[in-house]
């Protein structure tokens, strides 16, 4: 353990794109275990106050900052960013967790997509990621924790998610990656693979379109759809000392969809 986070007793938690989703709710989890978090919107801030007041609510510190995680160019400054809320609220040099979460869904079929469809997929949901845990390595505490959030459509197939689905099989090889060049300095890297999940995600496709969502249940073992309440308690769990020795691993949580 590090001087600074010995005298430290909060850890703190980057995660990307919390203001709404499975980020918020990894979030509020993560409040709930005693851990600070800093958060990033891409664009609606009133979204970005609310979970920070939330997550103040639990009696942790929060602060929400804008982020466009496929603008690679954007990252140094950010990092500054990322410094001097650092050193403003809590006096350190270094953060705890890092967990990509921010993106956005993309739906069709192979023969319809297009190369800037593939283009936005590639820059938020792999180049982004690749370069933002780049740039923040030397701000990640030596013995930290790093979470990628990967699809079930990694595993499986299902007709209209080829580009989508293939960013985040690059990220689950990242992940293995990343694990076995940062387990020197302590660092645990995983992927988080959640299945069909009832958020706005996608426009809220599985969450108000009742064919969809009885769909997915009829293919998933548990029976349902999975809500944000399945996956925000699984990544905060994973964050957890308890888990120091697991990495590089792929962990999905879908509730057993086709199995």
């Amino acid at each position: 353990m590090t001087t600074e986070s010995a005298n430290n007793a909060s850890k703190i938690a980057l995660i990307t794109g919390a203001s709404r989703g499975l980020g918020r709710n990894a979030a509020i989890a993560l409040a709930r275990r005693g851990v600070d978090v800093i958060l990033t919107y891409h664009s609606n801030r009133s979204e970005a106050d609310a979970a920070v007041a939330e997550i103040q609510a639990l009696g942790r510190k929060a602060v929400a900052l804008q982020l466009d995680a496929g603008n690679v160019a954007s990252f140094g400054g950010f990092a500054d960013e990322i410094r001097r809320v650092l050193h403003a609220q809590w006096n350190r040099e270094r953060f705890d967790h890092l967990v990509n979460n921010a993106g956005s869904g993309y739906h069709a079929s192979f023969e319809e997509t297009t190369e800037a469809g593939f283009d936005d997929m590639c820059n938020v949901h792999f180049k982004g990621v690749y370069f933002l845990t780049q740039t923040l390595l030397p701000l990640i505490r030596d013995g930290g924790r790093i979470v990628n959030i990967s699809s079930g459509l990694a595993r499986f197939s299902l007709p209209g998610y080829a580009a989508y689905a293939a960013m985040k099989g690059a990220i689950e090889v990242l992940t293995r990656y990343l694990a076995k060049e940062l387990g020197p300095r302590g660092i645990a890297v995983n992927a988080v693979a959640s299945g069909a999940i009832e958020t706005d995600f996608g426009d809220g496709a599985v969450r108000d379109n009742p064919e969809l969502n009885r769909f997915i249940a009829s293919m998933t073992a548990m029976g349902r759809a999975g809500v944000p309440d399945d996956i925000g308690p699984m990544i905060a769990s994973l964050l957890d000392d308890a888990n120091r020795w697991v990495t590089g691993q792929r962990i999905e949580a879908s509730g057993g969809t086709l199995l």
